[in-house]
Order: C-alpha cells, then sequence, then structure tokens
C-alpha cells in the first residue's frame, strides 16, 4: 500500500491536484473588478468590439482597458482579433456569456440611482430586448421561448419538482427544466430558414436555456437559439441600437413574430 505523500511530493502533489479544478477564486477576482465586468457585459453584445468602444464603457483610459482585456484574455474569458493597426474583443464563448447572465440573476441591484434620461432608456432597452452573446435575451427573448412552449414546437420534459416547471413562478438554475425540439417544431423552424438538420449535426447543443436576468424566466440558447437570433437579423426584423447588447425590433419585425409565432409585441 502506497505511503500518503508528505513534505515536498506532498506540495507537489497538492498543486497537481489544485491545476485540475477550476479557478474560481480566479475567475471571481477578475470579475470583481467593476470595470472589467462592464467590458465582459458590453461584449455580450455578441460582437467584436474595440478597446477605445470597451474603455468608454468601462469609464476607464484606453491603456488601462487594454490592460483590463489582457488579464481577461489570459484566463480565458476574452479573445482578441486584429483588423489592420486595430485590435478587437469578443467573449471566448457561450458559457462565458451563460455564466455572466447567471451571476446576473443573483446579483444584488446597482445602488446607483438613475438619474438620467439616456441611462433610464437604455436601462428600459436592455430588459426589453438584449442579445445574449448570440441568442435574444429581455422580453422579447422570453416572449418567444414561452410562445415555442405554448405551439408545442418545443416541449419542457416534467421533472421530479412539478412546481419547477409553472410558467407563472420565476425560473433559476436551482429548478433545472430539459427542453426538447419537437418534430412540429423541426417543421416549423425549417420553414422558417433555419437548416435545423446541420444544428442536430453540430457539436453544439440544439437547445439550451439561460435564466433571463430581467424576467427571471428561461429565455432559448444552444443552437437553435443562436439561429432564431441570425435569422431574425438576416430578416431585418432585428437592428442593433447605439448601446452595446440593446436591439430593437423594426416594424417588420413586429409583423414578422406576429405572423410567424404568433407573438404581439407591444411598442
Amino acid at each position: 500500500m502506497d505511503e500518503p505523500a508528505d513534505g515536498a511530493e506532498g506540495e507537489a502533489a497538492d498543486r497537481a491536484t489544485d491545476r485540475t479544478e477550476p479557478e474560481l477564486a480566479r475567475a471571481a477576482r477578475l470579475l470583481a473588478s467593476a470595470s472589467r465586468a462592464r467590458m465582459l457585459k458590453a461584449l455580450c453584445d455578441g460582437r467584436p468590439l474595440a478597446v477605445t468602444v470597451l474603455a468608454a464603457e468601462a469609464g476607464v483610459s484606453v491603456p488601462t482597458a487594454s490592460l483590463h482585456l489582457t488579464q481577461l484574455a489570459e484566463a480565458g474569458l476574452v479573445r482578441a482579433e486584429h483588423s489592420g493597426r486595430h485590435r478587437y474583443f469578443h467573449l471566448a464563448s457561450p458559457d462565458v456569456a451563460a455564466a455572466l447572465e447567471a451571476l446576473a440573476v443573483i446579483a444584488p441591484p446597482d445602488p446607483t440611482p438613475v438619474t438620467t434620461l439616456r441611462a433610464h432608456s437604455r436601462h428600459n432597452a436592455l430588459r426589453r430586448s438584449r442579445t445574449c452573446y448570440d441568442h435574444l435575451a429581455g422580453s422579447l427573448g422570453v416572449a418567444l421561448m414561452g410562445s415555442f412552449l405554448d405551439q408545442g414546437l418545443l416541449l419542457r420534459e416534467k421533472g421530479d419538482d412539478a412546481s419547477a416547471l409553472r410558467p407563472d413562478q420565476p425560473a433559476s438554475y436551482g429548478r433545472e427544466a430539459r427542453y426538447h425540439l419537437t418534430a412540429r417544431g423541426t417543421e416549423r423552424f425549417t420553414g422558417f430558414g433555419i437548416d435545423v438538420d446541420a444544428l442536430v449535426r453540430g457539436r453544439r447543443p440544439v437547445v439550451r436555456y439561460c435564466v433571463d436576468w430581467s424576467e427571471r424566466r428561461h429565455h432559448l440558447a444552444g443552437a437553435l437559439g443562436a439561429a432564431v437570433a441570425a435569422r431574425f437579423f438576416h430578416l431585418d426584423w432585428l437592428r442593433y441600437g447605439v448601446s452595446p447588447r440593446v436591439v430593437h425590433l423594426t416594424d417588420a419585425g413586429k409583423g414578422g413574430v406576429r405572423d410567424a409565432f404568433a407573438i404581439e409585441i407591444a411598442d
């Protein structure tokens, strides 16, 4: 029987074990900076953003923003791409956006009062419709998810705790639910212009969900959620707003969503 490691060998074994586990403390330290957190939230827009844009979002100088972004890149949270002399950053994966959305669900509200019309309008716009990396969130994203379920395009698998699946109760990651694409959904989304077969063959899960921090309900993520959002943009149903993450449903989009998915979007 092997003797337990002690001394230098024990410390080395401990370090080896530590390296196999997620460094939650390191991720928490990076997110503990308000400037880095604001830049990450801006990158939930899903599009690569320039350092100057991220610096403005964080309220810091460009050199300071570059330093923050270097730290985030070293931790694997963001990635950089070059275009000429300019650098653009984007989130490293959809998992980063999902983690940020989950943290927003449990985060305390910002104590800073909203005192300007511009800030108030941006806050309302974010709650109404925004991107969560490459899919739709906010009241629009939640309304789409609800409609897909009501029409049988998606099926929610019932778990042991039936109360966790009631649509009138706030959702959370502690109340897990599994969603599946139905045959009717495959037909409808294919008719909508989405190559569902390609999604099924891909490596990314077809149907996932995020808990929407503003609505406390589920919105559609995964490959299907990304495909729906991309199709909306392609049809000019959605346009990006001035602020990162904010999207606006166009007049054509309001009519299209009503005709395609029986959802009436209020002005």
